[in-house]
Formats: C-alpha cells, structure tokens, sequence
C-alpha cells in the first residue's frame, strides 16, 4: 500500500511537469572586472523585479537564465568597489555583458557593506552561526564530516578510518544532542548509508553550524545546536565527476550534474561511492592466542575494517512555474557494507563480524514563495526510508590483533552469534510557512514530524520473542516566531517550541518465578514540554555586529539510544529527555583594512545548563557503550576565530575553543552522600582545541586560465581525560593531538575546467586518538581528478 501512494504521487507529479506551459527563456552571460581589467570573483549580483541573485565564479563570470521580452535591472555589489546598475531588454538571442566595477573611494575606516552575499546574510541572523563555504572545499577529498571538523567549537571524532562510526560535539553537545539537515529537512535516521563521513563535500553549497539557539524552520528537538547542509540551488545544466585513490586502498567516486529545460523541467542526479581496507598501523599491546605470552605496544595493521558505500540521489520535476518556485520528486538508493575490526575499545578484536545496510527513500520537496498573498512563503518536504541493516556474527572464534583466533566447534558468534536484520521504517514530514508584512515583521510556524518503527528477525533464532516485541517512536516538534528587523541595524525575535514524544516498547519479566521463565509486557511512554527562547543582533556600525540569544531547549532520546544499534552501542529504555538553558554572545568585525586587505574577526561565549543529561559510558563488562542520563551538567566556554585576506592571492586563519563542562550532580539516585566526581570534568569530552589553515592562489601560474593553489590546515587538540579525574590518578589519557595536512591544486580550462589534486594528510604521522583511546590512522596520501562544467 505505502508503494502505491508513492508511486501515485510520482506519476502526479510527473503529470503535472508535462503539462506546465513552457516559457521561452534566454541565458544572459557576463564578466565582471576591476578598472585594470583582473576579474572580480563573488560579486553579488541582484536581479529585478524576478527577486534573483547570483554570485559570480571564481573568474568573475556569470550565466543566469532570464524569461525573454522583458527589461531586467542588475545590481552589482562587491567590498571594496562602488555598486553598479545595469538595465537590460531581453530578446531571443543569449547576451553577453562586461561589467567594470569602480574602485570604492569612501573613507575605509567607515566602510559599510552594502552588497552582500547568501553566506554573509545568514552569519548576520541573530543566531550564533558559523557558515561553511563548502565551495571552497570541493578540490579536495573531504567528506562532509572533515569539512566540519575545521569549524570552530566542532570536534568530529571518529573510531576508526572510511566509513567509521562518528560522534560530533559542538560546544560540548555531542552525538544526538547536536541535529543534522539537508536542505532544511531531518537526517534522522537515514541509516548508515548516509552518513556525514561517507557523504563527500562536493554534495553541499554551504554548511551552516547553529550554537545552541537554533531557528525554529528547523524544527528540531536540538539540545545545543544544529548544522544544515545546503546543497546546490539547480537553475542550470551542469556536471561535476570526481575521482580519487589513496592509501590504505581508497577509492571515492562522486558523479554530480543537473539538466534544466527552458521550461522549468528539472532533471537532478547525484550519485557516489566510497571504498577503502583501512588497513592502516595501530600500536597496541597484544597477547599470544596460544602461549598466553604477552607482547606490549606492538605495531600492527588492521586486518578486519574493510567499508565500501554507493549511493545515489535522483531527483525530477518542475521549478519556475506559478504554483511552485521548485517541486520535485525524488529516489535515495544505496547500500553498504561494513567489517567490524574493534569494540569500544582497541583491547577488543574482531575478525568476521560485519554489518550490511541499505537506503531506499522516496522524496518529495515542495516550495512557493508568495503563496496566495505576497509574503506568504512556504516550505513541504516528506520522506520515507525502507532501507534495512543486518548485523552478520555467525563464526566462533576470539582473535588477537597477530591475527591469530581460536576456534570454538560450537554455534556461536564472536559477540552475539546473530543474523539480525531490520527495518526502521522512517517517515519525516516537515512543513513550515513565513510571512512577512509590514516590511520589518515576519510570522514563522514549523511543524516536523517523525515516526520509527523497528521490524526484524533473525534467522538463526527465528522463534525468539524478542525481536517480536514492539520498537517505536513518534515525535512531532511544532514551533512558532515573531521577528522585527529594524532598516537592516537592528533583528529582534521571540518563538516557542512544543516537543512531543510517544515511545512503544516491551518490558521482559519472569511471570512465574522459575528459572529461565521469561515474559514481556507492553509499555508507552509519552511526553510533552515546552521550550521558548530569543534573540537579537545590533549592528555597533557597519561592520562591526553583536549577538545575544537564549533557549530553554528540550532533546528527546532517539530511538537509537532507546533501542541501540547492534553492534557498539547498548540501548536503555529508562532513558529521559534531557533539557538545556542555553546562552549565547557573540561579536563579530568585517574590516576592509585597504583595496586589498581585509580582516575578519568574531568571537563567541557560551554558557549551557543541562538536566538529564545523555551521555555515553562503558557497560557493565566494558565491551558496549551505553546512553545514560546524568542529572546535571554545565558547560561554560569562548571560541573565537581571525581571517585574513590578500585580493584572491592569500587567506589565512585559525579558530580556537575552550570549554569546561562540568558534572554538577551532588547525590546520585539513591545515595545520601555527595559523588566523588561532583564538579569533575565530564571525561572523555576534549576542552581544548582548534584549527589553522593557509590558502595560496596562483591566478595564471602557467597561461591564462591555469590557476595554482596550495592549501594547509592544522589540527590541534589538548590532552584530555578519558575517565572521571576523581577516579583515578592518570589525569591525560588521551594524549595531545598535532595534525598538519597539505594540498596542491591545479586548475585549467575555460568553459570546461580541469583540477588535478594531490593531498596528504598527517603528513608528521601523528598518533590521533578520538572515542576511547581508538587510534586514527597516520600519514595518508591521495589523488583527485574532477572536472566540472557550470
């Protein structure tokens, strides 16, 4: 029944693209130059009365198709340089401009940007956001969650090489505290086929990392912050193909192009694929399966971590028409395959184990600016994933890391001897509507909602009743907002949040009293609670803008924590939703130092007071991790970050974060007397750390056209405690962390470009430690051709 509905909505709107009236369009071309004729990149350019805008290349060339017999006013604007109007008549024939941009001549000092781009205006948003130009970052071989691990107040930690499980932290909120977007809509649940660190970064535009407060249009249940991946904004035809190898056996594939008819008619494809041994070093200290004898800090490969991924996204329908500015309707089709080579820990090895997981998603996308009054915009996206996972532990057998095992005769499993295989069969619908009157007000109502139900089976226990009982959840989050913007100077807003969550499980008991006599019984948990917050942005002067912004947020436990995920990580149904006061400051200066240099600086504090905190620990018997609440916990921090710029020839910057989160749990359930880790740092949680990068362009280094850049960027993280400071007198047990990367590339071509890419990463071999101690692998090299037509 559920294919039947999606087909029917296929079918309709694929009826409805046919039958659109087709409108003549025309391509307008140009090129945009300084008074000595060197092209200007990322001017803003504003077109009227259609509401477009657009940024030229990295050429300073632009292509924009406009409906023909009509007068267009183009508006160009760009640091540093007066605004310039242009009027055009559009006929049939594709025209070709060059725009000269005059040298601004107001006093510097009081320089005020007037044109601005998509990235500026959403870092100028009264929240505490950093934006990502992914853009800048598609010559290289970074996947989406490296790319965040440069932004200040982020760290990405990772258990392993390609296709490792990840735990994100910003601002001391990790894992599931912090949400992820695409486009607006909820990743929740997308399953292991489409994760940050196998989704390469070529896929986004822009990355924006919201800080505690997070805009209602969102939607989520976010308890310290939220990061929206902004794909490609499709009005042209295009193809961008990438491939890479590198150490270790790495391959990555990366296939993105667009057909866009005159008529509005929309064709996107996005497709990728990743594999890689991970065979790399690790030290570790190992014992003879044999002779028992022991062999401390031995260097060995991984032998056990193969991961391979391939995805693709599929996309068609109309934009540009009447009744919606884009609707599309969508496939998400891949598969992937994952061996298990440790636990939570190095000290446990495996040498079978692995996991297979698919994606099967139909979507549907749906946006209208104006809807029936002008002002009125709104935003419909719907999914549902039937994909599955499988968790495969079928052979008897304990390895060590000299991949030696001993091998059991009987049935059994190196953890669990298990086929399990299931279904989560996600549904996500979100819906929100802006209207904006009066010119400085703007009314916002989201809702988001999202349904889990976990079906599985195993075939080697196919009577078991566990795997019959119930594993649902349902949460729908609905948010409203008022927002007041004063000429531009000044943003003020208020919203409210309602979080609701309503859980199905089963709980086990023994009915009779008689050993190995066990029963379950159905139980439903529901919960409901509001949160509320706001925020405001004042411009000091033209450049110079300040932030302030406070939520009282809620986060309810996702169904992976309830119900874990099979393989590292425990689930526990006593969990309670956690709830955060969040606040934020922020200052932040753009400063045009000359023509041709500029400085940018911002800086942020943050305080967080959280209730039923969720973080992960050790089980029982040290091999899983397992989420908990722990009652209340602090964070207090500051982050803050510099950049500066030389024309296109030079950039360079660092960010750097301190926090200090802080258990402040005084009596534990049950107990009259005070924990020995009240106050203590909460473990396992880095508090110190940031990011420096480098960036050098050769415009013309061998003929016109021929572009050389050569890329650094350092990592740094202090030692930190792997286990509560009061338990114990090793106080660093994950040491300090110094990683250096370089990249070299070169650019060449006109209308088609050609980047040949060489990169090294951890060129020093650093030992990198992340989750538990895990070691990250050491130097690795790779290369990259991509050719790309816009």
């Amino acid at each position: 029944m559920q294919y039947t509905k999606i087909l029917s909505i296929v079918f309709l709107c694929s009826l409805l693209a046919t039958m659109a009236n087709a409108q003549q369009n025309t391509t307008v071309r140009g090129l945009v130059v300084d008074k000595n004729g060197n092209s200007i990149p990322g001017v803003l350019i504003k077109i009227s009365p259609v509401s477009k805008g657009l940024l030229s290349d990295a050429h300073g060339e632009f292509s924009v198709d406009l409906p023909s017999a009509r007068t267009y006013r183009l508006e160009f604007s760009f640091m540093g340089f007066r605004n310039h109007t242009e009027e055009i008549a559009i006929g049939a024939e594709s025209q070709a401009l060059k725009i000269t941009l005059a040298d601004e001549i107001n006093d510097l000092e009081e320089f005020t940007v007037l044109g601005k781009s998509e990235l500026r205006e959403v870092e100028e948003r009264a929240f505490n956001v950093t934006v990502l130009d992914a853009r800048k970052l598609h010559h290289t071989n970074l996947d989406l969650g490296h790319a965040l691990d440069r932004v200040s107040g982020v760290r990405v930690r990772e258990s392993g090489g390609v296709g490792s499980r990840m735990n994100f932290s910003l601002n001391g909120f990790s894992g599931k505290q912090v949400k992820f977007f695409i486009d607006g809509i909820p990743m929740d649940d997308f399953g292991s086929s489409f994760q940050l660190n196998n989704i390469p970064i070529n896929l986004a535009e822009r990355i924006e990392v919201y800080k505690g407060v997070v805009p209602i249009g969102l939607g989520a249940d976010a308890l310290g912050g939220a990061v929206n991946i902004v794909t490609k904004n499709v009005q042209k035809n295009y193809v961008d193909v990438s491939y890479s190898y590198g150490s270790f056996n790495t391959h990555r594939t990366v296939i993105n192009t667009a057909f866009v008819s005159k008529s509005g008619f929309t064709v996107q494809l996005n497709a990728f694929q990743n594999y890689s041994d991970n065979n790399y070093w690790v030290d570790v200290d190992v014992a003879d399966i044999e002779t028992g004898k022991y062999y401390p800090n031995q260097r060995v490969r991984r032998f056990h971590d193969t991961y391979h991924n391939e995805t693709v996204i599929a996309q068609l329908g109309v934009q540009g028409k009447p009744y919606a500015d884009k609707l599309l309707v969508g496939l998400t089709a891949g598969k992937n395959y994952s061996e298990v080579q440790t636990g939570a820990r190095l000290v446990t090895v495996f040498g079978d184990w692995h996991r297979r997981g698919t994606i099967l998603m139909p979507t549907f996308k749906y946006r209208k600016r104006d809807l029936f009054v002008k002002g009125l915009d709104v935003n419909v996206n719907a999914n549902y994933n039937f994909g599955s996972e499988q968790n495969i532990d079928t052979v008897n057998r304990r390895y060590n890391w000299f991949r030696q095992y001993r091998q059991y005769d009987v049935p059994g499993g190196e953890r669990s001897y298990t086929l399990y295989k299931f279904n989560n069969n996600n549904a996500v619908v979100t819906a929100n509507a802006h209207y904006n009157f009066g010119k400085v007000h703007t009314l916002a109502l989201s809702n988001v909602f999202n349904s889990f139900n976990r079906i599985g089976s195993d075939a080697l226990s196919p009577d078991n009743d566990r795997y019959e009982q119930p594993r649902k959840s349902q949460k729908n989050i609905t948010g409203l907002s008022y927002q007041l913007n004063w000429e531009e100077k000044a943003s003020f807003s208020a919203f409210t949040k309602i979080y609701n969550q309503t859980n199905y499980f089963s709980m086990s008991y023994n009915p009779t009293g008689n050993y190995g006599d066990v029963a379950y019984r159905n139980e439903q948990e529901n919960f409901t609670y509001p949160g509320f917050g706001v925020t405001g942005s004042y411009f000091v002067t033209g450049n110079i803008q300040a932030k302030a912004s406070f939520e009282k947020s809620y986060r309810l436990p996702e169904p992976e924590e309830l119900f874990g995920d099979m393989v590292n990580l425990q689930g526990n149904l006593t969990l309670k939703p956690e709830t955060s006061y969040n606040y934020n400051v922020g200052l932040s200066i753009w400063k045009q130092l000359s023509a041709n240099h500029r400085l940018d600086l911002s800086s942020n504090g943050f305080y967080r007071d959280a209730k039923d905190f969720i973080r992960p620990r050790l089980n029982n018997n040290q091999a899983m991790q397992v989420m908990d609440n722990l009652y209340s916990v602090t964070n207090i921090g500051v982050e803050g970050e510099v950049r500066w710029t030389y024309k296109n020839l030079l950039s360079a910057g660092a960010n750097i974060t301190y926090q200090n989160l802080l258990n402040n749990t005084e009596f534990e359930e049950g107990q009259s007397i005070p924990s020995l880790v009240y106050r203590d740092r909460v473990p396992n949680m880095p508090y110190l750390f940031g990011n420096g990068d480098v960036s050098v362009m050769l415009q013309d280094a061998f003929g016109k056209g021929n572009d050389l850049n050569f890329g650094y960027n350092l990592l740094y993280v202090h030692a930190f405690y792997l286990y509560w400071p009061s338990m114990g007198s090793d106080k660093f047990d994950v040491p300090e962390q110094l990683s250096h990367d370089v990249n070299v590339t070169y650019t060449t071509g006109k209308k088609g470009k050609l980047q040949l890419i060489a990169e090294c990463r951890n060129i020093a071999d650093s030992k990198l430690y992340d989750n538990f101690s895990l070691q990250k692998p050491g130097r690795n090299f790779s290369g990259k051709i991509r050719y790309f037509i816009y």
